[in-house]
Parts: C-alpha cells; structure tokens; sequence
C-alpha cells in the first residue's frame, strides 16, 4: 500500500480508556476499523467527528486541531453516517446526498444544492438508485462500492466500521482493529491471519486466497 498520500487526519496521543495510540489517515484510501462488539470502534469515530470527547489527545484535520473548528467548518470537512438512524434507513440516496449539502445551506435547498446532487448521481452512475430507499438497497457492497469510487475519484479519506470480514477486505485498503477501546493491530491485508483473527474475535478461522484476494472462512 502506498501511504505517500496527502495527510487529512491525525490522531496524536489519542486514549479512550487506558492506553494511548496514534493513527494517520491518508486521502484516496479506503480504512476499516474491525473488533468484537465493544471494543471502540464506533467511539473511534464519534471522537473524529468531535461528537465524543476523548479522555485524552488531539485531532487534526488538514493539519488543524478539530477543537478549535466551529461546528459548521466541521461539517464542511466530515461527513458522518451512524450505523443506525432514525431516518436515514428510510431516506432516498438524493436525499441522503443532499444531506451532505446541509452545512452549506442556510433556510432551504437551492437549485445550486439540487444541481450538485443530480451531478454527483450522474457522475458515479447512481441513477437507477436515486429515489431508492437507503434500507431497500441489497446488501452492503452498493453502497461500499459507491464508497470506494468516492473515495478515489474525489481524493477522500474513508473510514468504515464493519462486522463482515470479507467485505472489508474486498473494498478496504488499510485495516485497524480494535480491542478493549485500544488498537491492537494495523495494517494493510497482510496482517490478516488466523492468529490475529482469534486474538481478536476468540473465533478460529482459516484464510485461503484467489484470485489475488484473501478470504475469510469461518470454522463451525
């Protein structure tokens, strides 16, 4: 993996709990933060998006301490989308995308927030999704796909919290996992092993690869 990337977030001396970590997350890759129910991962990213404030350390973003941005300028930079939502499961894709434009509009939506939209569906292909329901889409790879083709077309960095394994290793590019609201393990696909998976997960599993990718298989 090429990590020459241009920086967009750090994490300095970051602690949720006990022990204290660094991350760097690079614009054009996609991260996947895995780990047991528990384990911080959706902490993690509240922290990010300052929703959460952690016991200790910094956060920048494009080189700036998250804590001394409004929360406008905030929104500007990150767009943050829970695992569960009140709304969101049964909002349109236009409107889940227009949502994105809220930081820049004032009362209403304008025809320039409306020509943005209908220019982001068009360009990455999301016609015959957009007044779809985000919960009628099947599965998580449309939306994970759409993810990766974001993430690359516009330079951006994302970072996914997921419970599949082989999801993750299909659409990610660097993996961090998550143990006890600490990192124990970071890396691109290599480090996924049956040891580490065990370590983490107290599950045992066997690892084969094709076609240049690995696979993740569970023993019953």
């Amino acid at each position: 993996m090429h990590h020459d990337a241009p920086l967009i977030f750090e994490i300095v001396n970051f602690k949720v709990t006990h022990k204290k970590f660094n991350l760097k997350f690079k614009r054009g890759f996609v991260y996947a933060v895995l780990g047991s129910n528990g384990s911080g991962k959706s902490t993690l990213l509240r922290a990010i998006d300052r929703i959460l404030k952690p016991v200790k350390g910094t956060i920048y973003i494009d080189g700036e301490d998250i804590k001394k941005l409004s929360t406008r300028e905030i929104a500007k930079k990150i767009a943050y989308l829970p695992q569960s939502s009140n709304s969101t499961p049964y909002s349109t894709v236009f409107d889940v995308i227009l949502l994105g434009r809220k930081p820049h509009i004032s009362f209403e939506p304008t025809q320039r927030d409306l020509e943005v939209v209908e220019k982001i569906i068009e360009h990455f292909g999301l016609k015959e999704f957009d007044f779809r329901k985000i919960n009628e889409l099947k599965g998580g790879e449309v939306i994970l796909r759409i993810l990766k083709t974001l993430t690359g077309n516009l330079n951006l960095a994302t970072i996914i919290v997921l419970h599949d394994l082989n999801l993750s290793i299909q659409f990610a590019d660097y993996f961090i996992f998550m143990k006890n609201g600490e990192i124990y393990c970071k890396g691109d696909s290599t480090i996924i092993e049956p040891l580490l998976i065990k370590s983490v997960y107290d599950i045992s599993v066997k690892i084969i690869e094709f076609d240049g990718r690995k696979f993740v298989i569970t023993y019953l």
